[in-house]
């Protein structure tokens, strides 16, 4: 039997849990299963720099070259493992016990790979080899900055053949708010533009983190800035599937980590009721 240290758990979302470089699971919260996870960006790169990243040595850049034939063998391998070999009964609580997606998240901005595409082909291929399409998703979590590529927007296409939906990151609508919160001089604009264009070639689901911040939950202005953008998507039928919407549950590995707390529950669950208002559904987490 494992000890209590190799059973996966909805806090430990060690991306070298399984010894390889591209593919890790995690037992996610939010999507009650075994989530497999793509790490697109080994080299610990992203173009943001969000203040709750659990990511350590977070720097700024992109992925590196993808290995696909590495990336292949792997997602193979583990694929196999999950469904015919013994993981799920060593290393996963019995609650949990079922694929639920493959998710490319990682420790960076998945999109910043040029090969994207051929990832995103290749993991369809993949499903397809073991019965999986239809049964799972495939999740793109993204800050859709880079959505304006052309390779990235050929793997939305692909993936909104493969049951796939992208979450995107919204986590603030004012310009201070980005810079504070996302580490992003993007304008509002612009960030709209690339919603609109993610919305349009694969299903689309904004991902929303909250925290208090110096002791400060989000401000009025946030609140309202975010709850009036929100409105507007609605009103101009951009075709988002919802708001998932979650609070601090790993520690960050940022230097901002000793400002950040979390949030109450009866907060969250106040300010998911006032975004349902608006017309989308909305899933919660703390």
């Amino acid at each position: 039997m494992p000890t209590h240290s190799n059973v996966l758990t909805t806090i430990d979302h060690s991306r070298d849990s399984a010894d390889m470089i591209y593919v890790y699971p995690v037992v996610s919260r939010r999507a009650g299963g075994v989530s497999v996870g793509i790490n697109l960006n080994p080299n610990n790169a992203c173009n943001w720099h969000c203040v709750y990243c659990q990511v350590p040595d977070l720097k700024r850049g992109s992925a590196p070259v993808i290995d696909l034939k590495k990336l292949e063998s792997e997602l193979r391998g583990f694929l196999h493992d999950l469904l015919h070999g013994d993981f799920m009964a060593q290393r996963v609580p019995p609650e949990a016990r079922r694929i639920n997606d493959i998710a490319l998240s990682g420790n960076g901005e998945p999109t910043s790979a040029k090969e994207f595409a051929e990832v995103i082909s290749l993991i369809g291929k993949l499903m397809e080899e073991f019965d999986l399409l239809g049964k799972i998703k495939l999740v793109l979590i993204t800050n859709g900055s880079l959505v304006k590529r052309g390779y990235v927007q050929q793997g939305l296409k692909r993936m909104a053949e493969l049951n796939g939906e992208v979450w995107f990151k919204l986590d603030s609508a004012t310009a201070e708010g980005l810079r504070r919160i996302n580490g992003t001089r993007m304008g509002l604009k612009r960030m709209r533009e690339n919603l609109r264009i993610a919305s349009s070639l694969s299903p689309t689901w904004l991902q929303t983190c909250v925290f208090s911040m110096d002791q400060q939950a989000p401000s009025n202005e946030e609140q309202h800035a975010y709850l009036e953008l929100i409105r507007e998507l609605v009103k101009e039928k951009v075709g988002l599937k919802g708001v998932l919407l979650y609070g601090l549950a790993r520690p960050s590995m940022q230097k901002e980590a000793s400002r950040l707390s979390a949030l109450p529950e009866d907060w969250l669950v106040s300010y998911a009721n006032k975004i349902r208002e608006t017309g989308l559904e909305v899933k919660e987490s703390l």
